[in-house]
């Protein structure tokens, strides 16, 4: 099951419940009645009958049904390379425009596809649509990931990013010079309470620290390197964002258009430039780098501009 929290719209305000839960998720009304029959669906934190009626600032929790898993399609992926591979795991230098898995929504390419097209077996382990993956990139994130072939790689390479023994840097492009010029971001991260496909910081989120230094100040921007003590969905994009200084190029978390536009940027500009493990088998200290794709050196290069 899948409990989303939505705001009640000004436009679906006095209409019944079943009438408007339905516009709002595609499901049938009989299917909202009878989820309001089995207990869940929730209105202002109190199970709710399908034909009471909307008022303004209500807010309506349900538990919507898993969806199927996407299976991965064998799709080639140009400019998706393999920085590394032996018989336990597979690192590849993700482009943008390419998801980590199949999810039901993305209709384009992704990580597990082009391995699939390479004929790159990948562990069965993990939910149908993501096997062997064990740490994601954003769609419109460039760089290192690394993906489990075998299952006790998958199983303790888990295990290393959930408990935070990896070690994984990220550069980043943000608006502004930020002062201090290193420092620490230690704030909660969850789902934001009006938009599914967003990430805030809130209260009751889980805990998320972000260490940066800045590495180089050019007008109206700052270079920064970024070490993740934590990887949250959006970790980076949100608290850059929080202490005023989004990603340049990120709309989606306030990013200014006018400077995005004289980039030529199509999406934040965020790389994950270095990855370091301990090989979940043979136990040696590796470390894989990716260098900066087209788009984000000509940005650069614009901002570096006298």
């Amino acid at each position: 099951m899948s409990l989303r929290l939505l705001p009640v719209p000004e436009g679906l305000v006095g209409q019944r419940l079943d009438s408007a839960l339905a516009r709002m998720t595609g499901l049938s009304r009989s299917k909202i009645g009878v989820l309001c029959t089995q207990g869940r669906v929730w209105l202002d934190g109190v199970t709710a009958d399908k034909s009471v009626r909307l008022e303004p600032g209500a807010t309506i929790e349900v538990d919507l049904p898993a969806p199927p898993p996407v299976q991965p399609v064998s799709t080639p992926v140009s400019g998706l390379g393999i920085l590394y591979e032996d018989d336990d795991i597979v690192v590849v230098d993700k482009p943008a425009g390419v998801a980590a898995h199949p999810s039901v929504g993305w209709d384009g390419p992704d990580v597990l596809g082009a391995l699939k097209a390479m004929h790159v077996r990948v562990a069965t382990s993990g939910a149908a649509e993501r096997q062997g993956i064990v740490s994601r990139l954003d769609v419109g994130t460039s760089g290192v990931m690394i993906v489990a072939k075998g299952e006790r790689a998958y199983s303790v390479l888990k295990r290393a990013f959930r408990e935070h023994n990896v070690d994984k840097i990220y550069h980043a492009l943000v608006q502004g010079h930020l002062d201090p010029s290193s420092g620490t971001i230690d704030a909660p991260i969850g789902r934001h309470p009006g938009r599914e496909w967003k990430m805030a910081i809130i209260e009751g989120g889980r805990a998320s620290i972000t260490h940066y230094d800045v590495i180089e100040v050019m007008p109206g921007a700052s270079l920064v390197q970024v070490h993740l003590e934590t990887g949250r969905t959006h970790q980076i994009r949100v608290h850059m964002a929080a202490v005023g200084h989004p990603c340049v190029g990120d709309a989606t978390y306030g990013a200014d258009s006018a400077l995005t536009a004289s980039t030529g940027l199509q999406r934040q500009w965020l790389h994950a430039t270095e990855l370091t493990i301990t090989h979940p088998i043979t136990g040696g200290k590796l470390t894989f780098r990716s260098d900066y794709p087209d788009d984000l050196v000509h940005a650069l290069d614009v901002l570096r501009l006298p």
